[in-house]
């Protein structure tokens, strides 16, 4: 069967069936997200080959830019303006502190462990330092779970994922051929720098833009925007952000989407809340399309080619680097033990990831497939870990919580 027809056939029935599951999926470990990872490997290059696509190809690559737009843009939309201001400083440290020790100790073990060149080994830390708490969405979406704790988890997925692409694309101009003259710090700042100024200029101008219920003279018109189209004007504030960023004078498009919808969400909360009513199922298809064809690009052969150094790759990113990483940022806090605890473990590899990995398959440099097999590896670990531990992990800090309070009343 031709791929088109074998993608959409196996795409609508897992809808199909996660629709029918979802209960069943709620209860257990295997979220969606990992169920379409999963089929996506057997039904691709690592199974029946029903389906197969080339990483190199347009289509992964626009495919996985869109995903990563359309999920950075609503993750943007639910940071919260009173949290914001007053619990601002837990992600940023993480951000500061946490995200370069965590790359830098992956790198060190991509060095040691794996045998990578220190080019190479910087790549895959700056691969593996974003976080995407869309994997354990029982932590951010428990009312049980602090408050505090959901915010900064929130907060730090949703800016990681912009701030690490920037590193990942320096150190990948760094490895490809005629690099020489290519300033990395320089390229860094310039991204960073011009995707926060976009990105607040974008979500400043789309505010004022649409007309609001308030203001005398656009009340009537405002009212006359059907729900629907506002959602749609909100999903075009994000795509329309990426693409003026990456104009020149060039910027990174990926922070830029995220600040604009900071700045849009604080400023028009009603377009916020259409968005999120009307919006969801697009999030959902393109998020989990992604998933299903990074599945269907592994390979069991792929994924252990380096043996147990890549499986020592994967217990030092997930019981060393992260940890060390959140426990050092988050020294001279306010945090308890198992606060810091909690927030070193619940630090998932999602789709930014796989993202990433993909756009690094897409270069064609040497080291491309490696890396891309070490991170892909990781991400599935990191399903199936985060996936076991996440309702647990939830109800452990709850409890926790609810004796902390308890303790401090008395």
């Amino acid at each position: 069967m031709p791929t088109f027809q074998a993608t959409v056939a196996v795409l609508g029935g897992l809808l199909i069936a996660g629709a029918l599951l979802s209960g069943l999926a709620r209860r257990s470990f295997m979220s969606l997200t990992a169920l379409f990872v999963l089929v996506g490997f057997a039904v691709g290059d690592g199974g029946f080959r029903w389906i197969s696509f080339s990483a190199q190809s347009g289509f992964v690559r626009d495919l996985a830019y869109a995903a990563l737009i359309v999920i950075l843009f609503r993750d943007g939309l639910e940071v919260e303006s009173e949290m914001l201001q007053r619990e601002w400083h837990l992600p940023l440290r993480k951000l500061l502190v946490a995200m370069p020790i965590t790359a830098l100790l992956v790198a060190l073990a991509g060095r040691t462990i794996v045998g990578l060149s220190w080019t190479e080994a910087f790549l895959l830390g700056a691969l593996l330092s974003p976080t995407d708490p869309i994997l354990t969405s029982s932590i951010v979406t428990n009312p049980r779970v602090p408050r505090l704790i959901r915010h900064s988890l929130n907060l730090e997925s949703g800016l990681n994922d912009g701030l690490a692409l920037p590193a990942v694309l320096a150190f990948l101009a760094a490895l490809t051929v005629g690099s020489g003259h290519f300033v990395w710090w320089r390229f860094v700042l310039q991204d960073i720098g011009l995707g926060f100024l976009y990105g607040l200029a974008c979500g400043w101008i789309a505010s004022l833009l649409m007309p609001r219920e308030g203001r005398r003279g656009e009340r009537d018109l405002e009212k006359s925007i059907p729900s629907h189209q506002k959602s749609l004007y909100a999903l075009g504030v994000a795509f329309a952000t990426y693409g003026v960023t990456v104009l020149s004078p060039k910027g990174n498009g990926f922070i830029a989407v995220f600040v604009a919808a900071i700045v849009l969400g604080i400023r028009r909360p009603d377009l916020r809340k259409h968005f999120e009513q009307r919006a969801d199922e697009i999030v959902e298809i393109v998020k989990l399309g992604i998933f299903l064809v990074f599945g269907s690009l592994l390979t069991l052969h792929a994924l252990f080619n380096d043996g147990w150094a890549a499986v020592a790759l994967v217990f030092v990113t997930f019981l060393i680097a992260r940890p060390i990483a959140v426990w050092l940022a988050l020294l001279g806090t306010s945090t308890d033990r198992p606060t810091r605890l909690f927030m070193g473990w619940f630090g998932p590899k999602g789709v930014a990831t796989m993202t990433f990995s993909l756009i690094v398959l897409d270069q064609g440099i040497a080291s491309g497939e490696r890396i891309f097999d070490l991170t892909a590896l990781v991400v599935f670990a990191s399903i199936i870990l985060h996936g076991l531990s996440d309702t647990p992990g939830a109800n452990w800090i709850a409890r926790h919580a609810q004796a902390a309070e308890v303790s401090s009343s008395a």
